[in-house]
């Protein structure tokens, strides 16, 4: 909870040890939780009562919980919780910590535990679908979308069953909730790929890659507009941009010129007014300079950052002007104050600029329901043909719960979306290129109580495996509480930056992305918090010789394997190690939440 008062800028912590205490269930598997993993996977972890042991109880020997940091009798203080120094420098200066985001208001609605639920209801089988396996429901469920939609939102109901879906079902209204009876009542069996059903969607890069193999899904939630652009650019063979302004950025408006302002800051200072409002989403625009010092504030600058070639990086130049959207919370003169701090500073030399955007779809969700592809070999790398889960593009204030995906080339994906929420999710069935991706400037999501199961037939030849993606300047980003069997901490290149990973139990059996043109792995201020390493392997879970301005905590022994990584920065790269093949465990135990849990006053 933010609040502004004029006459303080004073940080309060107010720590909820019961919540932090224990990692919630994924389904039907447990997160985190040793005895639902097995013996294997917990005494790879060395101790597990230390590490699994919960940021604000500490289990005595008779198995009681007793309170939290070695303050109550008969605690041995030698396995309690530590708090990191790095924790109590960041709940001193939340917004502005050189190695430590701030990212207690990624997620929907500003994370919102409850989500949003929406009136009247559109029954499904009173527009056609049947659930008997065979009839082809999709266009009955997408007639059901749009009567909601034209009705100015609601729930569609997909009551349980088995509803065969041969088209892409698509969310693209706002308001709109497409709610199942629970991912274990309710199966949309998709016998179709995008390849089939919309073409051949070519890489800008060249070659014969499949784009299909980073975006679109079989349940896509996107605004009319960025589908039928989108669409149309695929069918006449032309690469269609996914981002907030397409490819046709000097087309939109600007609102107004924005003063110089530090990351960090609430409240930005603007040269007009007259063509904004509160709660109005707009677009922050940075765009960068011929010395690249934007992309260089992103790596932290210094140095290192200033020593670095751009100029051949044709990726990721590709990816600038940096597009944040935010909306705004209230106005007073000239001075606007945003529903999340500034991301980056706000420099003369980056034209800073609010802008139009295409319209976004807001408050829209996909509930309760199992989308399962007709099961088929995993493709060669790059090869997809396009079995893809849920995708949210030029989506805000967004949602997905309570949603498995089985047999797909590619899990759930983040396309140029912000402000959205993954909840209870999980990946399963013969293996998936990647499992969760955010890419093209994806921005302030939350991806809690998910899920990546172990494969269940052996990955053919030439296929690789990604795990929880970010690439493509995407910032502010958090993965929280997490199960993965099998995947890795995919840092694709493209500059990613400020993003969390927290209170994730991980086999690291993954491999990394991201070719040479795309530039660094990592931005500045990515903190990986309380991961546990089942099999020991490194590979972008230890990043302080790696990322810049980073932090790494409480993390059990790794070492390196075949996949071996080297800074892409030189000279110091200011990141921070604590807790390291420690045998305690960390208070707080998940980032994420203890951000939540501060109660700040700051002067925006």
């Amino acid at each position: 909870m933010l609040s502004a008062d004029a006459d303080m800028n004073v940080v309060h912590i107010h720590e909820n040890m019961g919540r932090a205490a224990g990692m919630r269930n994924v389904h039907t598997g447990a997160v985190g939780n040793p005895d639902v993993m097995g013996m294997t996977r917990r005494s790879l972890l060395g101790s597990a009562v230390a590490v699994v042991a919960g940021a604000g109880t500490v289990m005595s020997a008779a198995g009681t919980a007793t309170a939290g940091a070695g303050s109550a009798v008969g605690v041995d203080s030698s396995t309690a919780p530590v708090v990191p120094a790095l924790w109590r420098e960041f709940s001193r200066t939340p917004f502005t910590h050189p190695q430590i985001p701030y990212v207690g208001r990624a997620g929907c609605h500003g994370g919102a535990v409850r989500l949003p639920r929406r009136p009247g209801v559109f029954d499904v089988r009173a527009f056609g679908a049947v659930a008997d396996g065979r009839t082809d429901c999709a266009p009955a469920i997408n007639r059901a979308i749009a009567a909601a939609g034209r009705a100015g939102g609601g729930t569609v109901t997909i009551p349980p069953g088995v509803f065969r879906i041969d088209d892409v079902i698509r969310v693209n209204h706002s308001n709109v909730r497409l709610k199942g009876a629970g991912s274990g009542r309710t199966k949309l069996y998709a016998t179709k790929n995008l390849t089939e059903l919309i073409g051949v969607y070519g890489s800008r890069y060249g070659g014969d890659k499949s784009s299909w193999s980073w975006a679109g899904g079989l349940i896509w939630l996107a605004p009319e507009a960025r589908w039928t652009s989108l669409v149309g650019a695929i069918r006449a063979k032309a690469w269609p941009f996914e981002g907030w302004t397409g490819n046709k950025r000097d087309e939109w408006r600007t609102l107004t010129t924005v003063a110089p302002a530090r990351q960090g800051s609430w409240t930005v200072t603007v040269a007009d007014t007259s063509s904004l409002r509160p709660g109005a989403l707009v677009l922050l625009r940075l765009a960068d300079d011929a010395d690249h010092t934007l992309l260089e504030h992103m790596s932290g600058g210094g140095p290192g950052p200033e020593a670095y070639l751009w100029d051949d990086k044709t990726k990721l130049t590709s990816y600038v002007p940096y597009e944040w959207p935010v909306r705004i919370a209230h106005i007073r003169g000239r001075k606007v104050t945003l529903e999340r701090p500034l991301p980056l500073d706000v420099r003369p030399e980056w034209n800073p600029r609010l802008t139009t955007h295409v319209t976004e779809l807001s408050n829209s969700g996909v509930e309760g329901l199992t989308l399962e592809a007709v099961e088929t070999p995993q493709q060669q790398h790059l090869l997809d043909k396009g079995y893809n889960g849920v995708v949210l593009q030029c989506a805000y204030d967004c949602w997905v719960d309570d949603v498995t995906v089985r047999h797909v080339d590619n899990g759930f994906g983040l396309v140029a979306a912000s402000a959205c929420t993954l909840r209870r999710t999980r990946v399963t069935g013969r293996g998936s290129h990647h499992p969760y991706f955010c890419r093209e400037g994806s921005h302030d999501n939350l991806i809690e109580d998910f899920a990546i199961d172990e494969r269940t037939s052996p990955a053919p030849s030439n296929t690789q495996l990604h795990g929880i993606n970010v690439e493509g300047l995407s910032s502010y980003n958090v993965w929280s509480r997490g199960d993965m069997r099998m995947g890795t901490f995919d840092s694709h290149r493209g500059l990613p930056f400020a993003n969390v990973r927290t209170d994730i139990t991980v086999t690291n059996n993954g491999r990394h992305g991201g070719d040479a043109s795309a530039g660094p792995l990592f931005g500045a201020r990515f903190t990986h918090w309380n991961i546990r390493v089942t099999n020991g392997r490194a590979g972008l879970m230890k990043i302080d010789t790696l990322a810049p301005y980073s932090a790494t905590v409480a993390i059990n022994e790794v070492s390196e394997f075949d996949q071996i990584d080297v800074p892409d920065f030189t000279g110091d790269l200011h990141a921070r190690l604590e807790l390291y093949a420690s045998p305690r465990a960390v208070r707080p135990r998940n980032l994420y939440e203890a951000q939540r849990e501060l109660q700040c006053r700051d002067r925006h």
